[in-house]
């Protein structure tokens, strides 16, 4: 049996904002209280997908408290808590810690590009900086860097409460060496939506979705499928929502997904700059798709 903590279908979630630019509480607990019935297994506030960039300190606050209480003992929160400063996400890793997170998801550091070395101190700090879990997250294509399989396993082999990583790549050969040569408890998850049936058929654990926010039951239910074996009815549910997952990507995430969400009346299409809103051409695109599903 295994002994992983941090496994099954997580929702990286959206960040609601009003027309007046402050985060919409109700919104984001109509969110919250969605994922919960949807049998999410992990709710993720204030990442990259919720413009964790905009937030400030004591939004990251407010989010997690809303999220918390929302999710109950039904799902793990795991709230982002990552920056390019290692003080900063140090500092945003305890603020998380207090408001009640009950695990971390801290991203790479971006732009500056630090050595494998300069990640391993990176991590190593902030690992020792709180006591609950860290889910690694690299993502190449918004850092411009590669945390490589070897660093990712020194740090889970080193330190007990970095439990999983966030893989958002399509590199197959570090997903593999990452899957095989991990620590027992530690978990690798997927962060690209349209390769969940490929990963998990590898021995990955589940994913960190953006779809999720949308369709969270067939969400949770792919990776269900993998992990009972079932292939027809994985690649049926993979067949079914699979364009809705590259529309989701057409342009910069969150974008096309808030959205979609706004279609759903589940929130107001509102951004933080720099993010503005779709293309119109795109809007059509994701809206019919959207329409063919039975979303809207």
């Amino acid at each position: 049996m295994s002994t992983r903590l941090i496994t099954g279908s997580a929702v990286a979630l959206v960040t609601p904002f009003r027309t007046d630019g402050k985060i919409d509480t109700e919104a984001l607990q109509r969110l919250v209280r969605f994922q919960r019935d949807a049998g999410t297994d992990i709710v993720i506030p204030c990442g990259t997908t919720g413009e964790s960039p905009t937030l400030t300190t004591a939004e990251q606050t407010q989010i997690i408290g809303i999220v918390r209480e929302e999710a109950g003992d039904a799902m793990m929160v795991a709230a982002g808590a990552g920056t390019n400063d290692t003080a900063h996400a140090i500092e945003l890793s305890r603020n998380a810690e207090r408001a009640g997170a009950q695990a971390l998801l801290s991203v790479a550091p971006y732009y500056n590009k630090p050595s494998q070395e300069g990640y391993y101190q990176h991590f190593a700090h902030i690992a020792r900086s709180v006591k609950i879990p860290i889910i690694l997250y690299n993502v190449p294509g918004r850092t411009g860097s590669n945390v490589s399989a070897e660093t990712i396993i020194r740090l889970a082999s080193d330190f007990d409460n970095i439990l999983a990583v966030k893989e958002a790549s399509d590199n197959f050969d570090q997903i593999a060496e990452l899957i095989e040569r991990r620590p027992e408890r530690f978990s690798v998850l997927t962060g690209e939506d349209s390769l969940i049936l490929p990963f998990m058929a590898m021995g990955g654990d589940g994913v960190i979705s953006v779809a999720a926010n949308q369709v969270p039951t067939a969400i949770k239910g792919l990776v269900e499928a993998m992990r009972a074996g079932n292939l027809d009815e994985a690649r049926e549910i993979n067949r079914t929502y699979r364009r809705l997952l590259k529309l989701n990507f057409i342009e910069s995430n969150p974008v096309p997904v808030k959205y979609a969400l706004s279609q759903m009346g589940m929130i107001e299409e509102t951004y933080r700059l720099p993010l503005v809103p779709m293309s119109e051409a795109n809007k059509a695109l994701l809206r019919q798709e959207l329409q063919k599903l039975g979303l809207v």
